[in-house]
């Protein structure tokens, strides 16, 4: 067995990424009351037309911007099925996931087997040499530290900011919200561009850089781990990073694994990141009062303004 810790936990961090950035952007999703069950079609969406901007451009920055752009862009499709034409959520979500692959499979039908543009690493004043530490934490690209700083800012914005608590307000009782003067749907539609966003940002990090080329279906699930993640971490930020490096480790040790030529079926060891991932949540459903006590009150619920 020859399997280096160091190598395992800085390459679990570069797989947790695009699960952490979907993830926190689903998270203020759901704190305003909205469950977007899309997140593996924006996130595939993302991944193809961050690639097409990168390719084309030789930029993968641009390719980024793009891909959080072409995220919003669908997300705001569901905003409004959902916000004003008052569709079902659930439905919704799921047509917007089967459209984004769809989509994504068409506009992508050329670019298989081409190579994106490097994203180069961060240069951390030669502290990348320091053995052990240095390639955990300073020998990673942008993307990583920027997952990390976006889960900062959002516990500081749910926490500590004003329009931080009219979102969580909008998200616990969005009756009382609108009859204390806030815009219901206007908070809400913004919230799920923000989370549309930051979907297509974790996937065009799988084809820019975790994976750096277009293969169709390439999510592979992402999407739907993302919101797992989101009800484990009990809609708390921090507790995001915990569950997104988790089934980045079960994902990689597994990889790892079949590497070196363990005799266990690869069935097996594919299915494994997706089946801690449903363990973890059966245990933390086991008991009902735990697991709902910081879900939003009106999360899935249809808000219909009476005037």
């Amino acid at each position: 067995m020859d399997i280096s810790i160091v190598s395992l936990i800085a390459t679990l961090i570069v797989a947790a990424t695009p699960i952490l950035l979907a993830a926190t952007g689903e998270l203020i999703v759901e704190k305003s009351g909205v469950l977007n069950l899309g997140v593996e079609g924006m996130m595939i969406m993302g991944a193809i037309c961050g690639f097409i901007a990168a390719v084309s451009t030789g930029s993968p920055l641009l390719g980024f911007c793009i891909a959080a752009l072409s995220g919003a862009l669908l997300s705001l499709l569901f905003a409004i099925l959902t916000q004003y034409l008052l569709a079902n959520q659930v439905a919704s979500g799921l047509a917007l996931t089967l459209f984004g692959l769809g989509l994504a499979a068409l506009l992508g039908h050329s670019y298989s087997g081409i190579k994106p543009p490097s994203t180069p690493k961060i240069e951390w004043f030669g502290l990348s040499d320091i053995p052990v530490i240095g390639p955990i934490i300073f020998n990673h690209d942008l993307m990583v530290y920027f997952s990390l700083f976006l889960v900062f800012v959002v516990w500081i914005f749910l926490r500590f900011t004003r329009v931080g608590l009219i979102l969580r307000a909008v998200g616990e009782n969005h009756d009382a919200a609108h009859a204390l003067g806030y815009k219901v749907i206007r908070i809400r539609v913004l919230a799920i561009m923000f989370g549309g966003a930051c979907a297509g940002l974790g996937g065009a990090y799988l084809s820019l850089i975790r994976v750096p080329q277009w293969t169709e279906g390439m999510t592979a699930g992402a999407g739907w781990i993302a919101l797992a993640i989101v009800v484990f971490a009990s809609w708390k930020p921090w507790r995001l990073i915990l569950g997104a490096y988790l089934f980045g480790g079960v994902t990689i040790l597994q990889l790892n694994l079949q590497a070196n030529g363990f005799d266990i079926p690869v069935s097996y060891l594919s299915m494994a990141p997706y089946l801690v991932t449903i363990v973890v949540l059966v245990i933390m459903s086991a008991d009902r009062t735990r697991a709902s006590i910081n879900a939003p009150a009106s999360l899935g619920k249809i808000f219909h303004a009476s005037s």
